[in-house]
């Protein structure tokens, strides 16, 4: 048996805390320093995390390896089998057009270019995050308002803040699945408590939308249709993530947010010739005056509401208890790991949900969208491989994350750091948040954020008499709000609407947004830590 130590660099806490942040640091240095690409930095923090792991805590190597692909193992199944399935789905409507349809149905909403905004870069952009991410709405969202007539610098900058509220359920809800695994917390306890941050994050976005779109003049007179959006999002997002599923959080949300939009009287009023001349200074495709077969529309709908029925019939009790009994739950080999107190570390046993996880239900989908929307088998198995090899690289990037979070978990790296930020004392719960913020900034991505300080921010919670939920939550939380400024965020905005070396300028005017909403998430978070706020709490 191995039995974590705290202090195993010369009996220093504070010293063993520096060896054990290597790995950490290494990372956050190549990708935000030398700009290394992002699976080789991954790669690079791995072997750092194993030979600290090896020399400096005495874990035996075959021990320190199996953790690794623990780690590995758990990064491509169910997470990366999340991401593959859900981006499937996607790359289908793609193909059959019925992704164009639907760009086409938004785009008809109004021709209120704030309102457009909140349409496509707020409400279908949290709706690709649902099914996508990873850069995905950013891409989409931009080009689309692009097409609408913006100003390709006005539709990045849009694209880029509208992408904050979802981030934390994006992806069939992958960054909360990952963070209740590296933390070893319930999965609905953790996306409980960030369905009660991030909503509050969504009745600020449109607001913010509209002025970024329009100035004074878009807030003063779209203030009621950005704030009922805002509201309906809110209230869905919390709803779906408490009481319904993590995973249906942003596709309930999005669709809520749309719903209520089109119902305001104020968003369908037309918007003035001055509104649209001012606003809309870019060329508007002709594409979108092309007219869709009613039951075309229906189709391009279709997946998103297949994806609803299935997990929501997969909430059913009878169901979800007939889906875990396939689970597999065995001994992971050449694994004994103890805690400093000398109680076994849950790492021991690993969970292998094979039908009752999020990408296996997406995967159902995706053969009951293939029907519906006309693909031939062949060609859907083809479009499957297809993603695969898009996502290559990424995949490659969080299984490396991972098994960097698994080294660091298992040979007792977290728990050192955790140990010696808990120092902080009242203050954590302030700067919780910066750290999911600055992992996310610097990594792209609130996935790897978790995966690196999430077990941290819980033994830091632990030692500091703080909650581990809130302050893991605050992690994920925290993290959505530096996605906007993340190179990798950037770039693709920037690549998306033909702004390709301008990242600085869009750098320069999201910054500022990104800095004062994360204020505002740490002081939320500061607030539930104590009595003003600690009610919010489940």
């Amino acid at each position: 048996m191995y039995v974590q130590e705290l202090e195993p660099v010369a009996g220093s806490l504070g010293l063993s805390a520096l060896v054990a942040a290597l790995p950490l640091l290494i990372v956050l240095v190549l990708l935000g320093g030398v700009r290394m690409k992002a699976h080789l930095a991954g790669l690079t923090g791995l072997l750092t995390a194993v030979l600290v792991a090896s020399l400096a805590y005495g874990m035996p190597l075959d021990q320190t390896l199996s953790s690794g692909v623990q780690g590995a193992v758990f990064g491509v199944f169910p997470i990366m089998w999340i991401v593959i399935n859900a981006l499937w789905v996607y790359r289908m409507t793609v193909r059959t057009r019925h992704f164009d349809i639907l760009r086409r149905s938004f785009g008809r909403l109004s021709d209120d270019p704030r309102i457009q905004a909140l349409v496509v870069a707020f409400c279908f952009g949290a709706l690709l995050e649902a099914l996508a991410g990873f850069g995905a709405p950013v891409a989409i969202s931009a080009v689309m308002l692009v097409a609408l007539g913006f100003d390709p610098v006005r539709a990045a900058v849009v694209a880029l803040v509208a992408n904050t509220a979802p981030v934390a359920f994006g992806a069939m809800g992958t960054p909360v699945v990952t963070l209740a695994q590296v933390t070893g917390l319930p999965l609905d306890s953790v996306a409980s408590v960030v369905g009660r941050q991030t909503p509050l994050l969504a009745l600020v976005v449109p607001l913010v939308l509209v002025w970024l779109v329009d100035g004074r003049r878009g807030l003063r007179e779209t203030w009621i249709p950005a704030l009922v959006c805002g509201v309906a999002f809110a209230v869905a997002q919390f709803a779906a993530s408490n009481y319904v599923s993590a995973q249906l959080a942003d596709i309930g949300a999005a669709l809520a947010g749309a719903g209520a939009l089109v119902a305001v009287p104020h968003a369908r009023v037309p918007a003035t010739e001055a509104v649209r001349t001012s606003v809309l200074t870019g060329a508007r495709s002709e594409e979108l005056d092309e007219e869709d077969p009613r039951g075309e529309v229906v189709r391009a709908y279709a997946p998103y509401a297949l994806i609803v029925v299935i997990f929501s019939i997969a909430q059913i009790p009878a169901v979800k208890d007939w889906l875990a009994g396939a689970t597999r739950t065995f001994d992971w080999p050449f694994l004994d790991v103890a805690n400093p107190d000398g109680d076994p570390v849950g790492g021991n046993v690993f969970s292998w949900p094979i039908v009752s996880t999020g990408g296996t239900l997406v995967l159902i989908a995706g053969v009951f969208t293939a029907a519906v929307i006309g693909v031939h088998a062949r060609t859907a198995v083809k479009e499957w491989l297809a993603t695969v090899h898009e996502l290559r690289f990424a995949i490659l990037t969080v299984t490396s994350v991972l098994a960097l979070a698994y080294v660091m978990n298992l040979s007792g790296q977290a728990a050192t750091i955790g140990h010696f930020v808990a120092a902080a004392g009242a203050g954590l719960a302030f700067l919780s948040p910066v750290l999911g913020w600055f992992g996310v900034a610097v990594s792209g991505s609130d996935t790897s954020s978790n995966a690196l300080f999430g077990a941290l921010q819980v033994t830091a919670a632990q030692q500091s008499g703080l909650s581990p939920e809130l302050l893991a939550a605050a992690n994920s939380s925290g993290g959505v709000l530096g996605k906007m400024i993340s190179p990798q965020n950037l770039t693709i905005a920037c690549a998306a609407v033909g702004l390709a070396g301008r990242e600085g300028d869009l750098l320069r005017k999201v910054l500022p947004w990104s800095l004062g909403l994360l204020l505002v998430m740490c002081l939320i978070v500061v607030g539930q830590s104590t009595a003003a706020l600690g009610w919010m709490l489940p």
